[in-house]
């Protein structure tokens, strides 16, 4: 499996609604930063579904290293 895009390197901020799924790209080439647009097609690529436990602001990764996916966990600060 190929390496994902980075797409930025910061994370994404998102108010998110309690039970409603969202669909993170996994892969970075996503025009719509962070959730899927369909452009993994022809990738091994897929979204990841992830159901907001609650109504708040959270941060989706947006440089696709993140070890909590669809989250950020400060990966990004790692990159050169």
């Amino acid at each position: 499996m190929s390496a994902p895009i980075v797409a930025q390197k910061s994370p994404l901020p998102v108010d998110v609604e309690a039970g409603k799924s969202y669909f993170w790209c996994a892969c970075g080439r996503s025009a719509a930063q962070p959730f899927c647009d369909g452009s993994h097609s022809g990738t091994d690529f897929t979204p990841m579904k992830w159901t907001a436990p609650e109504t708040k602001r959270v941060f989706f990764c947006g440089c696709k290293q993140t070890d909590g996916a669809p989250l950020c966990d400060g990966s990004h600060n790692r990159l050169s």
